[in-house]
């Protein structure tokens, strides 16, 4: 790649990143034109559209999307670059994004707002996704993984925390149906199933079996409403755990789930890296509420 292609280059990740042209002349510190040039100047080096052009702005097509995957983590490393060449790498300004599991959030949000109010040059954002986003293709700087230890290649992890995991039900649920006192009652009662490869969800399919679980869902919110109108008992975080839910089962280990911090080996010690993981440690660290 030249340097007038990563000029276009360059160019077209901030229009994609904005959505305007306007936007990305901003970022830039260019006239309106020249991003139109250069937009139009690696379509036609490349052959492909990368924006739908509507009255909105523009709109990333697959190439685009692509593209901007691309021109994120090329920009972070030039930045980084900069930084060592002029000793200047205590910058903490730019985007950062941090993905998890959706059920981290209450975990996550804590410690986003201690990296924000400590360094305000920070544009987050946080991703929450089932899929795996891939570091080494920068589409998150800083992942959070729960379960078994990630084993992706030039990813660096380290281990963050163990949530322990309990499991609850609505009073209302329990009026009519009873508490179970023991593993050997669970058959007889109803589930919600989330999440279903972590280490709780294993444990109670081996034991009432997949008949028992009359509701499956996959966000955490959904989980919660479903517990509270009284369909099934569910596991949850103990420290998330809302106090209009009852403890049913207290914390066992072979509940608990593990969780990791990972980074990409290229970008783990930027200063906004190290500030990221420094905050979230914070927050994993803080002791919540006990549980009920």
């Amino acid at each position: 790649m030249t340097f007038e292609t990563w000029d276009e280059v360059r160019t077209a990740y901030h229009v994609a990143r904005a959505g305007t042209v306007s936007g990305a002349a901003e970022a830039l510190g260019v006239h309106h034109a020249t991003v139109i040039r250069h937009v139009d100047a690696l379509e036609a080096r490349l052959g492909v559209k990368l924006f739908q052009r509507h009255a909105r702005g523009y709109t990333p097509t697959e190439a685009g999307a692509l593209l901007m995957q691309v021109g994120q983590r090329t920009d972070e490393q030039f930045s980084q670059l900069a930084a060592r060449l002029t000793g200047g790498g205590a910058a903490m300004t730019g985007d950062l994004t941090v993905t998890s599991l959706p059920l981290l959030a209450p975990l996550l949000m804590p410690a986003l707002a201690a990296l924000r109010r400590d360094h305000p040059g920070l544009r987050l954002r946080y991703v929450t996704d089932t899929r795996v986003l891939r570091l080494e293709y920068g589409e998150a700087h800083v992942a959070i993984r729960a379960g078994a230890r990630p084993q992706e290649p030039d990813n660096v992890v380290q281990p963050l925390c163990t949530r322990a995991v309990a499991l609850y039900a609505a009073p209302a649920y329990l009026a009519a149906h009873g508490r179970p006192e023991r593993d050997a009652d669970l058959p007889r009662h109803a589930f919600i199933g989330a999440e279903p490869r972590a280490p709780f969800s294993v444990w109670l399919t081996e034991r009432v079996g997949p008949d028992a679980i009359v509701l499956s869902v996959n966000a955490p919110d959904d989980k919660l409403d479903a517990i509270r109108a009284g369909l099934g008992m569910g596991f949850l975080f103990a420290a998330d755990a809302p106090d209009d839910l009852e403890a049913v089962m207290a914390p066992r280990e072979d509940w608990a789930v593990p969780l990791w911090l990972v980074t990409h080996m290229d970008l783990h010690r930027t200063p906004k890296v190290q500030a990221a993981l420094a905050a979230i440690k914070a927050a994993a660290s803080t002791p919540g509420p006990t549980p009920a």
